[in-house]
């Protein structure tokens, strides 16, 4: 099977990524266990990194229209650590929408060419987000 563009940093960057999200759902399946809640953004962090390098990493955190995001999702991660896993989760859930909720669209995209459930979620997401033709952070 033929590789995707990625560099060998980049792939274990997405693999750090999924895992951090599978532990992320598994924290809030086990009622929000903060270890695994923890380690999800640890996970998360780092695949990011990996993914489109230090610098970006950084300059995407520290863009003025994100720094609310970055300061909720930093609060959020924070308060997990101090044993308020559920009030971190929400916090952090903000964060994410405000860094993250240009990206609805793009993922919105993606998901309405899936057969028979696509275009419901599509249509969902896009509500969600609000946002059409913005600019992409990275």
């Amino acid at each position: 099977m033929p590789s995707m563009w990625l560099t060998d940093s980049q792939k274990i960057g997405v693999a750090f990524c999924s895992g951090g999200g599978f532990f992320l759902i598994g924290g809030v399946i086990l009622f929000f266990d903060r270890a695994m809640l923890a380690m999800g953004n640890i996970l998360f962090l780092i695949g990011l990194t990996l993914i489109i390098g230090l610098s970006k990493t950084v300059a995407f955190f520290a863009r003025r229209q994100k720094l609310k995001g970055t300061a909720a999702f930093v609060a959020g991660i924070l308060l997990i650590l101090m044993r308020w896993p559920l009030i971190g989760f929400v916090v952090e859930l903000y964060g994410i929408f405000v860094l993250f909720g240009d990206f609805f669209a793009t993922i919105a995209g993606f998901i309405y060419n899936v057969p028979y459930v696509g275009p419901p979620i599509a249509q969902a997401i896009e509500k969600i987000s609000g946002r059409r033709n913005a600019e992409l952070p990275v």
